[in-house]
């Protein structure tokens, strides 16, 4: 811990006082102009297309024969929600001398309401701090040898945060992990400085990267719905949805999993219907009351918050719209209302308009948001339920599956009506994004939340290095006065 704390302090000292970096190179820091902060995730291209992307602390790094010592010419080719003014021929980059063992500082100004802070998961993650000679808060490999990981789900379990992740992969293949990834970390993060995940890796080999829920049977396995729940003795219990896939497309079995604490691994005990499609924890959990909610964008099916409940099929509730009352009832005998099911009751007029919970619309266009997935969670600043959800299939946006929205509430199930895009993604992905209330600071007027940054459904056949198909994690201020048009909504 002594040498963590050593580490991090000289770290925040760096950029306080002038740069001493290794002789032989120069390097450059890209940083937001309004939090003066290191920007991740921008791609600097020069002439003859050598490519540069900043690393978590906004650092590029360059030695190139030939091109030091002189000025060089760095176009500005990728700044999802960053931008700088072009010069009289409409090129966007930047002009540098080229010195070596000197450093130079680049402004770019955001446009995102969200503040980038960086890429939590995969190797290099301060790759150009290193190279530079820079400190550096976290290893540029992590314990497990892991370069890329889909879908992250987190709770707090044991005085620690439990995370847990989809496929992985690792240096020697794509696929090194397909049963389920899953880390420790201290209840203390700063995500501004990089998230310390201790991987559980195999017993006799430690710096593999450990299956966390192995089966005999062919095809990945992925746990949503990841939970923290009390049994009968006041133990804590970790549950999770498990599905067993082939493809995409569906699954050849699914369950409920447990996680054993004295095996490290999760472990199945119970298995479900293949003809039930709702009755199980799913997407991301959260609790109210008696209850835990399930989110699919919205929070459309809930349970009550105990063990046997939990473990039982028949116990589960679904938010369905009753035509012939024309109410709405949380009931167990049919699948709910979705987002898609609403549109369609409101377009054959067997739902008024102001009975619908999910016509979420853009606060400026006034244009529907349709959802593909999020979360929603309790935010003591607000003092409302906020949502963090993703955008699917607008033809108009600059991205199919990458643009993310911000809403309040005043219930769990809504109505949800007016949001503000606070994230952009063009010609990108960024699925599954989820806000990690357990990272809220200021009260909540801060909070942080991360997705999968992937070239996968995005149409863009250039992935930056390092950054494709990890976590990637945003900063949000509650206060921003770009979402007062959401405070005011009731």
């Amino acid at each position: 811990m002594i040498k963590q704390s050593l580490l991090l302090t000289l770290f925040l000292g760096t950029f306080a006082s002038a740069q001493s970096i290794k002789p032989e190179w120069f390097g450059f820091r890209v940083v937001d102009e309004a939090t003066g902060r290191g920007i991740p995730l921008t791609e600097w291209r020069t002439v003859n297309d050598i490519r540069l992307v900043t690393d978590n602390a906004g650092w590029a790094s360059f030695n190139e024969p030939g091109l030091m010592d002189r000025e060089v010419w760095f176009y500005l080719s990728l700044s999802p929600g960053y931008e700088r003014e072009k010069d009289g021929f409409g090129y966007t980059g930047v002009r540098l001398k080229t010195t070596r063992g000197t450093t130079t500082e680049v402004k770019l100004k955001r446009t995102n309401i969200a503040e980038r802070i960086g890429r939590t998961t995969g190797q290099g993650l301060y790759r150009h701090s290193e190279l530079l000679g820079l400190p550096h808060p976290l290893p540029n490999m992590n314990n497990a040898g892991i370069m890329g990981q889909d879908s992250v789900q987190a709770v707090p379990y044991d005085g620690k945060i439990f995370w847990l992740w989809g496929d992985t992969n690792i240096p020697h293949y794509p696929l090194g992990n397909f049963r389920t990834t899953s880390a420790f970390t201290d209840k203390r993060i700063q995500p501004e400085q990089g998230i310390a995940f201790d991987f559980f890796t195999d017993d006799s080999a430690p710096s593999k990267v450990r299956s966390m829920l192995p089966m005999e049977e062919p095809g990945a396995v992925w746990l949503f719905g990841l939970l923290n729940v009390q049994d009968t003795a006041g133990k804590e219990v970790l549950l999770a949805h498990y599905s067993r896939h082939k493809s995409l497309a569906s699954y050849e079995e699914h369950g409920i999993a447990r996680f054993d604490p004295q095996q490290g691994r999760f472990t199945i005990v119970k298995k479900l219907d293949l003809a039930d499609k709702w009755r199980f924890m799913r997407g991301h959990a959260v609790r109210d009351g008696d209850h835990f909610y399930f989110s699919d964008g919205f929070l459309y099916t809930r349970v009550k918050a105990d063990l046997d409940s939990l473990l039982d099929p028949a116990q589960y509730e679904a938010l369905r719209f009753d035509e012939n009352t024309s109410t709405w009832q949380w009931q167990s005998a049919e699948p709910p209302t979705t987002q898609t099911d609403e549109t369609k009751l409101l377009l054959q007029g067997k739902m008024k308009a102001a009975q619908a919970r999910y016509q979420l619309r853009d606060i400026d266009s006034d244009k529907p948001v349709k959802l593909h997935g999020g979360s929603i969670t309790w935010n003591d600043h607000r003092k409302r339920w906020i949502m963090i959800g993703l955008q699917f299939g607008d033809k108009d946006a600059p991205s199919h599956l990458g643009e993310v929205w911000y809403a309040e509430a005043t219930k769990p199930d809504g109505p949800w009506t007016k949001a503000v895009k606070v994230v952009s993604h063009p010609r990108y992905s960024y699925y599954n994004p989820v806000h990690h209330s357990f990272l809220d600071a200021e009260g909540g007027r801060i909070i942080y939340f991360e997705g999968t940054y992937s070239l996968e459904f995005s149409g863009n056949p250039l992935a930056p290095a390092h950054y494709d198909y990890n976590q990637l994690m945003y900063r949000l201020d509650l206060d921003d006065p770009r979402l007062a048009p959401v405070w005011m909504t009731e």
